[in-house]
């Protein structure tokens, strides 16, 4: 089964404690992170990496606190969840190769990874039977992912031990909500014993 590994906001901002955003616990789950990605990259599959890429007056900064301005040392990703071979799709409509490429990092401006124009034709390219997702946070941005990519009508499967939440309450509704659409609670050592 073809599957494309899909980490959501992996980034300094949000992972740790100095960051500008930080998500409280963010910190303990980066090893997991890494190894799913390097797992995915072993094992010949994609990782599209949907990563936050503001403007310094970001509308979204009336809503949340300055973050992962893009160029800043906030905005990346930590080096144990990069892989070698990896391409930077910006937030504008454009041609990018996948051949030869590991990851690829998709800048957004928004909440969700459907507002990139390039999304549509990555997907139809990349064609997989399934969506392995993990990130920060459980109930925002990787909700908008997940729901998104449950539409694409392929399976997903959500990392449970990969994901990191600001309120639980909101993770837990969000969990109900994406299992009774269809999606798959898992954890790392699940999706790493399989293939």
């Amino acid at each position: 089964m073809k599957a494309i590994f899909w980490d959501v906001d992996t980034q300094l901002d949000f992972l740790y404690p100095a960051g500008a955003l930080y998500v409280p616990g963010a910190e303990r789950i980066v090893s997991s992170i890494a190894r799913l990605n390097h797992y995915a990259a072993a094992n010949g599959m994609h990782v599209v990496s949907d990563v936050d890429a503001h403007a310094e007056d970001d509308p979204e900064f009336l809503h949340w606190p300055p973050h992962c301005v893009a160029g800043t040392a906030g905005q990346q990703k930590p080096q144990s969840t990069l892989l070698d071979h990896r391409a930077v799709v910006p937030f504008r409509l454009g041609e990018f190769p996948i051949d030869k490429v590991q990851q690829l990092i998709l800048e957004k401006p928004t909440l969700s990874c459907f507002a990139d124009p390039n999304l549509p034709s990555l997907l139809q390219a990349l064609n997989p039977d399934k969506y392995v997702l993990y990130g920060v946070v459980t109930e925002i941005c990787v909700r908008h992912a997940a729901l998104g990519l449950l539409e694409t009508g392929k399976r997903v499967e959500l990392v449970t031990d990969a994901v990191r939440h600001l309120n639980e309450q909101d993770r837990d509704r969000f969990y109900n909500e994406f299992t009774a659409r269809g999606g798959k609670l898992t954890t790392a050592d699940e999706v790493c014993s399989t293939r």
